[in-house]
């Protein structure tokens, strides 16, 4: 008996943490990382609809999470542009139950953002600081999720990224492997800018931001800016693939739904010191590593 309620105190004396979205490329990543020992951790993805308010608010009065890590979203950017009335369902309004319910339980929210809140027009790095003006559907239902965060639950950390890749689902750096082992030319979409980032280097800084005492926007992307072009060259390298004449940049159809430079410049990680993140050059070679064996 003695030691059934030690394992319960143990248990209740854990760090509750709730990952919504938990299926997809970081939030299977962040769950996988988190320690049992020292988090119970609750995962959920469309078993609980963020786009309903009473499905949402059930779940967290039951749980009663100390903190919530929202990395689920309508993330293809076509997709988005043709229905808009489910971006902003899930973007914005999915932000907003969530961010109402977690206030109630006095949770922290954790919500996961894009560097597609800018509209890319620029050249220079985009701080936290800098004013989000998006101009694609996408875009701006994720600023809409952003602002009904800020709004609602004062206990906030938005955290925009770029370019995230892992080993779970499609994005452009497994397409780009894919084809480089399938042999032939890589078609990639010229003049888009940014971060290619690691979802197991993301994981790590959110997971140092569930215990901080800091709260606001933080971009959290990849030191170092490259292009599509640049990336592809490089994941080509570190397969031991020569890239010359293997990349190919062209008018991307989607590229028209994408800001063209979104190179985040993670200042609030400078300003406090609390972390810093790697090259996109060093978390890209380790992550080729990984899936070489």
């Amino acid at each position: 008996m003695c030691e059934m309620m030690n394992e319960w105190r143990m248990f209740m004396s854990k760090t509750k943490v709730w990952i919504i979205g938990a299926n997809g490329r970081l939030g299977s990543t962040i769950s996988d990382a988190l320690d049992r020992m020292e988090y119970n951790v609750l995962t959920s993805d469309l078993d609980v609809d963020i786009t309903d308010m009473d499905s949402v608010t059930a779940f967290m009065d039951m749980s009663h999470p100390a903190v919530v890590i929202n990395c689920a979203g309508y993330n293809t950017h076509d997709w988005a542009e043709e229905d808009m009335v489910k971006a902003f369902r899930v973007n914005a309004i999915g932000a907003r139950n969530v961010a109402s319910a977690s206030r109630k339980v006095g949770a922290k929210l954790i919500h996961m953002s894009t560097d597609d809140v800018f509209d890319g027009q620029g050249s220079a790095p985009l701080t936290e600081f800098d004013v989000a003006t998006p101009d694609t559907v996408f875009g701006k239902s994720k600023l809409a999720g952003e602002n009904f965060v800020r709004e609602l639950n004062p206990k906030h950390l938005i955290v925009r990224s770029s370019w995230v890749y892992a080993k779970e689902g499609s994005c452009f750096v497994n397409s780009v492997i894919r084809q480089a082992k399938e042999g032939g030319v890589i078609r990639v979409a010229a003049e888009q800018y940014s971060s290619p980032t690691s979802a197991k280097m993301l994981a790590d800084f959110i997971m140092k931001m569930i215990d901080a005492n800091e709260y606001g926007i933080y971009h959290a992307s990849c030191e170092g800016c490259c292009s599509r072009v640049e990336a592809a060259e490089e994941i080509l390298r570190l397969m031991g693939q020569d890239p010359t004449g293997r990349i190919e940049a062209v008018p991307s159809e989607s590229g028209k739904n994408s800001p063209r430079n979104t190179f985040l410049r993670n200042l609030m990680m400078e300003v406090t010191g609390i972390y810093r993140m790697p090259r996109w050059q060093d978390a890209m070679k380790e992550y080729i590593q990984e899936l070489r064996g």
